[in-house]
C-alpha cells in the first residue's frame, strides 16, 4: 500500500529529535527549560522529558501534507500550557525537523519558518546516540 504524504511525514516524524534552535515573537531566544529535552514521537502522541526522564510535557499532533506549507495541529495534554492547541506549519526531512506555531488557537498559525509577535518555532535534529 501506498503512503501519501501525511502518512509519510508521520513516519518521519517516529523517534526521537533534540532542539537545536528556538525563536519567539520574532527573536532568537536563550536556552530555556526546553533547551537540554529530548522530543520523542510515537504515532500521534508525543513526550518533552529532560535526560534525568523528567517529562515536561505531554500531547498530540496532527499533520497536513496536503497544503503548502505543511501544518500542523499540536495539542498539549500534560504539563506546561495543558489543554492548549498550537496551529503550527512544519518542515521534515530524515534529520530534521521544524515547527512554527502560533501561541495559542486564537493565534494564526506563521505563514512561513520565521516568527512574528504570538508565535515561536523550534528546530530539531534527529537523535541517533543513547536517547
Amino acid at each position: 500500500m501506498k503512503l501519501n504524504n501525511t502518512d509519510r511525514d508521520l513516519a518521519l516524524l517516529q523517534g526521537t529529535w533534540e532542539q537545536v534552535a528556538h525563536e519567539a515573537n520574532g527573536t532568537a531566544c536563550a536556552p530555556d527549560e526546553f533547551s537540554d529535552a529530548v522530543t520523542k514521537f510515537d504515532g500521534n502522541e508525543y513526550t518533552v522529558a529532560r535526560p534525568d526522564g523528567t517529562v515536561l510535557v505531554k500531547g498530540t499532533i496532527r499533520l497536513d501534507a496536503t497544503t503548502i506549507p505543511r501544518q500542523a495541529v499540536l495539542v498539549r495534554i500534560a504539563g506546561l500550557d495543558q489543554g492548549k492547541v498550537f496551529p503550527a506549519i512544519y518542515t521534515i526531512t530524515d534529520d530534521s525537523l521544524v515547527l512554527a506555531a502560533a501561541n495559542d488557537r486564537h493565534g494564526s498559525a506563521p505563514t512561513d519558518f520565521k516568527t512574528e509577535i504570538g508565535q515561536f518555532l523550534r528546530r530539531f535534529v534527529r537523535t541517533r546516540s543513547r536517547h
